[in-house]
């Protein structure tokens, strides 16, 4: 038996599906708040900046950042959704690794919580 096939868990086992749609969820967070930069990238510069073959691959890049991101995620969802529920993992070094607290919360719990409420009101920040 592998690891990745023991049934009965402990608390800090959790199924490997559940675990992959969270990442899923992050993924799209990390996808939706890359391309909110583009926008403002382009409001707080000179309208002159996609005349820059520089500026014009930021801009780019910025696009594919998103594109890759949501791919990842389409990916590892497809994959999750193939996998037997039975397949549990041991999520505590893992997230002992994972630096920002809400993200680690958001990993590791068992509801499908965002670790960036996108609600947050303009002006809210952690320090760290």
């Amino acid at each position: 038996m592998t690891p990745f096939q023991r049934i009965e868990t402990t608390a800090a086992e959790e199924t490997l599906p559940a675990i992959l749609l969270r990442i899923v969820s992050e993924l799209h967070d990390v996808a939706y708040l890359i391309e909110r930069v583009e926008p403002q990238l382009l409001d707080i510069s000179d309208a002159n900046i996609l005349a820059s073959p520089e500026a014009v691959k930021v801009v780019q890049g910025i696009d594919l950042a998103v594109q890759k991101t949501r791919g990842i995620a389409e990916f590892i969802d497809t994959i999750a959704g193939t996998m037997p529920e039975s397949w549990t993992v041991d999520l505590a070094t893992a997230l002992s690794l994972v630096k920002l607290t809400e993200m680690q919360r958001a990993l590791g719990g068992g509801l499908h919580a965002h670790s960036q409420p996108m609600a947050k009101a303009a002006g809210d920040f952690d320090f760290f």
